[in-house]
């Protein structure tokens, strides 16, 4: 579909530099362009492409002025790197939209299903769901007995939700996730084996969360696990039992979060960190990639390392611990310096 110049000036609330009504059908990276494409500029670094490219429009910030001619039309707007989220926000919204319920899906009789749904082929949707409006169920997922779906859900491919599981308005959940499989209770027993504790709570996801595909979400021994508004979950993340993640944080690729864990809010945690049960990591809280938590950290931190602690303290150890080596030759050294000292006194 083929939109101009001034009909995303339009819906972007930006101003034309150019010809509005000059049309495009695609975008671009601002170095690979093609005409007939929308690209944009954010990085100062990138802007001599302006200059050259091939793009037929490309979004700049407003307080963008050309230091030469430039026959491309500009798009000026407040943020053009935020411009460009929105646009891709539509245009996948576009392309990934489906309606109907295919033949080979299995429906409960009990289930309740919202307008305009989509629910692929294999998909199976069990008793006493209810689902909201605009859902999309993609092939071959598993909706357990009882799982409440708000409004404008995309359950991707694969994705498995055990019984009784919430998953707010907005919510996506990427292909291979599991959301509801067992916490991880097991209490030994006298024959040196374990009993498996029954894990009879759910899992809530709040509003506008997105999870990444293969990504696991325990359910509750009781009460919930709860992920709260806004939170988004990389790939191949583990969540454990009875953890809850506070509104708008944001934790990278690997990360694996223990029991009973509570999370704030705006908290955002790179790629592999690891958290101990039953601890509780503050508000607006940063960790760096592998940093292994073993004890409980305050609000507005930045922590990193394995056990983690401060990153001030630790930017200062580092410079210690990577000369190591060389102190070990100087101790080595100074040992036996002493050494002789000690022949000498004698």
């Amino acid at each position: 579909m083929d939109f101009s110049a001034q009909q995303i000036a339009d819906f972007l609330q930006g101003e034309v530099v150019g010809n509005p009504e000059i049309t495009v059908n695609n975008l671009s990276k601002i170095d690979e362009s093609e005409p007939g494409t929308l690209t944009f500029l954010s990085n100062p670094k990138y802007t001599h492409y302006v200059y050259d490219t091939k793009a037929s429009i490309i979004l700049v910030n407003k307080d963008f002025t050309p230091e030469q001619s430039i026959s491309t039309t500009l798009i000026k707007v407040d943020d053009a790197y935020q411009s460009l989220a929105k646009l891709l926000q539509l245009v996948n919204s576009v392309k990934q939209q489906q309606r109907g319920i295919d033949s080979l899906a299995f429906i409960a009789k009990s289930a309740q299903i919202g307008e305009n749904p989509y629910v692929g082929a294999f998909s199976f949707i069990g008793e006493g769901v209810k689902a909201g409006n605009n859902v999309q169920i993609y092939p071959q997922t598993y909706i357990g007995n009882n799982v409440t779906l708000g409004n404008d859900v995309i359950i991707y491919p694969g994705v498995k939700i055990y019984a009784d599981c919430v998953i707010g308005n907005r919510c996506v959940v990427h292909a291979g996730t599991v959301i509801g499989a067992d916490g991880f209770g097991f209490a030994p027993n006298d024959n040196g084996g374990y009993n498996k504790i029954p894990q009879i709570g759910n899992v809530i996801l709040e509003d506008d969360v997105e999870i990444g595909a293969n990504t696991t979400i325990d359910r509750a021994t009781m009460g919930s696990t709860r992920i709260h508004k806004g939170v988004k979950l990389d790939n191949l993340i583990q969540v454990a039992h009875n953890v809850e993640i506070g509104q708008n944080s944001v934790l990278a690729a690997q990360t694996g979060v223990a029991g009973s864990v509570k999370i704030g809010e705006n908290c955002m945690f790179g790629g592999q960190v690891g958290i101990s049960g039953h601890l509780t990591i503050g508000n607006n809280v940063k960790l760096a990639a592998q940093t292994g938590v073993i004890s409980k950290i305050p609000d507005n931190v930045t922590y990193m390392g394995a056990p983690a602690f401060s990153h001030v303290q630790y930017t200062k150890a580092y410079v210690v611990f990577r000369k190591l080596p060389e102190l070990d030759k100087s101790i080595d050294a100074l040992k036996k310096e002493i050494e002789e000292l000690r022949k000498n006194i004698h």
